[in-house]
């Protein structure tokens, strides 16, 4: 049995928020709330504030505004004394290094984050912090090294009736095995995390399993209707609460299956406006992965010469390994192939 989805990073006077606050109201009251704290001269209340600042900003794709309010918990924090808030801190760093793609720095943030977490007596922060490491070890591709970490994470989650840690590590465990290949599995996977991240109202939680069940329904059955009936779904929830990294992702999915579909002009359409979006974020994994759909897409329709294709083919190539993403390296090296193009070294 699952409790209702929250959200433990809005804390102190803003523990009242829900999972599924507009972002643009959180930031206005955790904004308000700061100002108010800073002025009391109440250092605890500062920092917990400037949490809910930094991560609205974050899901916004604010990304420098974020970077200022993170630094500002951590500092007032440590000022206080305050570990916990310390490590919350960090959390908030480091998982917005790993959207910025500075995977070594995420790592880094995230394990001070769990030890502090640790040492300070706050299992959820700990608990996050610990997801964080997982979930930035699958998308760099290292699966061997995070797999039994999700599956750890996942039956704490189940056990303690947290719906949107087991939402999370679902989907996190479903995309891996999406990336290997076992479709079936995957879709089980996302099904459940959408049952439960709409039982719980996760409604974030639920736009991510909605996506990644369109994606399995693309990819697996070749059916495009039904996948974009389900981005459509996706797309209202993130609309509603203004995530925008979550609906440029749903957009650069949206061209993933209009381009399997065989809709090159759409696809290299819609990829452009999630690139667009990416870039406005300042979201280097996405960039990458919108950019290798739009080059494909460019060639399909013809209207990139072969040489100029490798050529992007090869530099996305060269992105995709100092970000560290094996897996979307991979993903190079397979459209290479897929458009009969021989594998150049990479311009690093």
């Amino acid at each position: 049995m699952f409790s209702k989805a929250l959200a433990p990073e809005y804390q102190g006077a803003l523990s009242a928020l829900s999972v599924n606050s507009s972002l643009t109201d959180v930031l206005a009251a955790a904004t308000e709330q700061m100002t108010a704290a800073q002025r009391a001269g109440d250092a605890h209340e500062t920092a917990r504030a400037a949490l809910a600042v930094a991560e609205a900003h974050r899901r916004l794709g604010q990304v420098e505004a974020a970077d200022r309010a993170w630094k500002s918990s951590y500092r007032t924090a440590r000022s206080a004394g305050d570990v916990p808030a310390m490590a919350w801190a960090l959390w908030s760093g480091g998982t917005l290094a790993r959207q910025r793609g500075a995977l070594a720095l995420a790592f880094r943030l995230l394990r001070y984050a769990a030890d502090l977490g640790k040492r300070g007596g706050d299992v959820v922060v700990h608990g996050y912090s610990l997801a964080g490491l997982a979930e930035t070890g699958r998308i760099q591709g290292d699966y061997e090294a995070v797999g039994a970490l999700h599956d750890e994470l996942l039956a704490e989650a189940r056990a303690r009736g947290e719906a949107r840690h087991t939402v999370w590590a679902l989907e996190g465990i479903a995309q891996m095995h999406r990336n290997s290949g076992r479709y079936d599995t995957a879709y089980e996977l996302f099904e459940e995390a959408a049952g439960i991240a709409a039982a719980a109202d996760d409604r974030r939680g639920h736009a991510w399993a909605l996506r990644g069940l369109a994606d399995i329904v693309s990819v697996r059955d070749g059916d495009a209707a039904r996948a974009l009936e389900l981005l459509g779904r996706a797309e209202a929830g993130c609309r509603e609460m203004n995530l925008s990294s979550a609906l440029a992702y749903n957009h650069k999915m949206r061209a993933n299956v209009l381009y399997r579909a065989g809709r090159y002009a759409e696809a290299l359409e819609t990829y452009e406006q999630a690139l667009a979006e990416f870039r406005e974020m300042d979201e280097p994994r996405g960039q990458a992965l919108s950019r290798l759909g739009a080059v494909k897409a460019r060639a399909r329709l013809g209207v990139a010469d072969p040489a100029r294709t490798a050529a992007e083919l090869a530099e996305l190539g060269g992105v995709l390994d100092r970000i560290g993403l094996r897996h979307a390296r991979a993903m190079v090296d397979k459209a290479h192939t897929e458009l009969g193009l021989p594998i150049e070294e990479p311009h690093r």
